[in-house]
């Protein structure tokens, strides 16, 4: 592990202290590091408008970025300046912008689903079925705990999803009787925990283990998706056991892809790109999908318009004319 220096453990600090999340917080330190080592190591401080303007062309321009990478180098600087250096960047930059296309999200036919299903690990099947049935987030679905599932509703409530923002999925009833099998491995995995001395309960948000002491040690707040060791928390050093790593579910989907013989470029991501357009498909109203996939904006919904108005589902070839 590298190390970071001491600006950049004051920064990591400020965020997790305020409840940044662990990804966001390693996103802004690899930009803010990138644009200190830029411009020689020299302190941000001593720096302001001019430097950022271009550091940013430089990434279009040398390092051909696409206009979201652009963009969360922006928004890491833009922190940096407000929250750490009390110096607000100007609303006016000028740089030049990343003009590449949005890309296309990738999207699988309900076969192809079926067929990545059948090749993961059982391990990984209920996982891959939650962002494929209720469109979540690889994040958001290695996170969820044992109380976010509601059976008599039959639906999932997502805390702190990407934008800090709370929604209710819906819950495929196929996937019923899995999690309720998942719940009963948690919960063997919990009364093994508690008989170790150690173990300090699972990691509890926004201090909540002081306003609920018992609750940490409760079924309802354990991980759906518990790792299979205990580990260290890194901020307290206490003993706990944390969720699956996102990066297992990658691999696992990729060791899928292959061994399916799918030839699209899939990822998790995938499932939920394929979840958006199927329910489309079905005749859901674009709102609706909007709520579920937890977008602010309809425009962004809309992309997944555009594929299905692609090929078959849009304009009829004028070969199938001659024939």
């Amino acid at each position: 592990m590298k190390t970071r220096s001491p600006f950049l453990n004051y920064i990591a600090d400020y965020m997790l202290v305020r409840q940044y999340s662990l990804r966001t917080v390693d996103t802004y330190l690899k930009w803010i590091a990138s644009y200190i080592h830029f411009h020689d190591k020299r302190h941000p401080a001593s720096m302001g408008d001019n430097e950022v303007e271009r550091y940013l062309e430089y990434l279009v321009l040398k390092q051909d970025v696409a206009p979201r990478t652009q963009a969360t180098a922006l928004n890491s600087l833009s922190f940096l300046y407000k929250h750490i250096i009390k110096k607000e960047l100007s609303l006016n930059l000028n740089f030049a912008r990343s003009k590449k296309q949005t890309k296309l999200p990738v999207v699988m036919t309900p076969q192809e689903v079926k067929l990545l299903m059948t090749h993961l690990n059982k391990r990984y099947y209920l996982i891959a079925g939650l962002m494929y049935g209720s469109g979540l987030r690889v994040m958001e679905a290695v996170q969820l705990r044992v109380k976010d599932i509601d059976f008599d509703y039959k639906c999932i409530q997502v805390w702190n999803g990407k934008g800090n923002k709370h929604r209710i999925v819906t819950l495929a009833t196929e996937l019923i009787p899995m999690l309720r099998n998942q719940i009963l491995q948690v919960d063997d995995y919990l009364k093994l925990d508690l008989n170790n001395t150690k173990y300090a309960g699972v990691w509890m948000p926004y201090a909540l283990t002081k306003k609920y002491p018992s609750a940490s040690k409760s079924l309802a707040w354990q991980y759906l998706f518990p790792s299979h060791i205990l580990s260290t928390d890194p901020q307290s050093g206490e003993i706990r056991r944390h969720h699956f790593h996102h990066s297992c579910i990658r691999k696992e989907v990729k060791k899928a892809v292959q061994k399916a013989g799918l030839t699209k470029i899939i990822t998790p991501h995938t499932l939920r790109h394929s979840f958006a357009t199927h329910l489309l498909q079905s005749g859901a109203d674009i709102r609706t999908v909007q709520a579920q996939l937890g977008h602010s904006d309809v425009k962004t919904t809309q992309i997944y318009t555009h594929v299905l108005q692609q090929g078959a589902n849009g304009v009829v070839s004028p070969l199938s004319k001659i024939f």
